[in-house]
């Protein structure tokens, strides 16, 4: 591997720490996440992102910096959209608000091994058959039109396929038992809930990955690169969840945003033979047109929105 394996050891060991340090000193408790407390992990989140954004400047140089922030920015873009389908299945199975952010981490740890994977297949791909990129290329843009004529379809959590054989072959309890995914109830072992709600939202991040990887490798060829903005940008989909879960529905414009972004990458993808789009020119595009959709989602969703009133009014 291009960076060593004590590199990519380092990194995973920072990893396991931030998810150890979550689990069992932040999160030790099952509770619900507040607004407040989800601001401020998503702020953790981010910065320590930005933060192993700049060592990869100083370290590697200019151009490994702006694509690690590409794709980064990306990964964390698309993750947004993840947050719609997270409260949906949410709803769908009534799981409790203090039990969520467990399902979350779970889910998480299973997506960062199920990325590596994708990623090192994808690597690999890229390197021994360079027509594979177009291949790449050629699903992001019809994945970019796909979502910008189906923005408003809707996901229905019961049809998924994975979760009906899971139905068919573990028995479930009829209720939660906490936090846990097993029990052992009239000795038998029975799954909770819990678990299947955790199997349904792995599924899905699996279906958000296939779109969100191949995307990264528009921008950098590096699986280094590739792996650690991606898994930066999940690590915080957490706080993020429990900060917007509650006004998702005022990013009217987020889909086309990412529907634009999906296929400017395909695009670069599909010409990276002939002509190499810069990597800070790519960074700019990405990061005006998120920035564009957000603001013009918040602006047009703002009158629809109750003003809150003041402690005079109320009084």
């Amino acid at each position: 591997m291009e960076h060593g394996i004590l590199t990519w050891a380092g990194f995973v060991a920072l990893i396991l720490f931030l998810l150890a340090l979550d689990l069992f000193v932040f999160h030790r408790e099952a509770h619900e996440v507040s607004f407040r407390e989800a601001t401020l992990f998503s702020v953790f989140w981010i910065a320590l992102g930005l933060t192993f954004g700049a060592v990869v400047w100083i370290w590697m140089g200019h151009q490994a910096g702006g694509e690690y922030l590409a794709g980064y920015l990306i990964e964390k873009s698309l993750s947004v959209d993840n947050i719609f389908v997270f409260a949906l299945i949410f709803s769908y199975f009534g799981v409790p608000a203090k039990y969520q952010h467990r399902v979350l981490f779970w889910g998480i740890v299973g997506a960062l091994v199920f990325r590596a994977a994708f990623i090192a297949g994808g690597a690999a791909l890229l390197e021994r058959f360079h027509w594979t990129v177009y291949v790449f290329g050629g699903f992001l843009v019809l994945t970019g039109i796909r979502m910008a004529m189906h923005r408003d379809e809707e996901v229905h959590p019961e049809r998924n396929p994975v979760l009906k054989v899971f139905r068919r072959f573990v028995p479930i309890t009829a209720d939660y038992r906490g936090q846990r995914f097993w029990i052992r109830e009239a000795g038998r072992r029975m799954a909770t809930p819990l678990l299947a709600v955790l199997v349904l939202v792995e599924t899905t991040d699996i279906l958000f990955a296939v779109d969100s990887i191949p995307a990264i490798f528009a921008v950098t060829r590096d699986p280094f690169i590739v792996f650690t903005s991606n898994a930066f940008a999940i690590l915080g989909l957490r706080a993020l969840y429990f900060m917007l879960a509650g006004m998702i529905g005022r990013f009217v414009y987020l889909k086309p945003g990412l529907a634009i972004v999906l296929v400017y990458v395909g695009i670069k993808m599909l010409l990276s033979s002939v002509y190499k789009i810069p990597v800070w020119a790519s960074l700019g595009f990405i990061a005006v047109v998120i920035a564009v959709a957000i603001l013009a989602s918040l602006r047009k969703t703002a009158a629809a929105t109750p003003a809150q009133p003041t402690d005079g009014a109320a009084s």
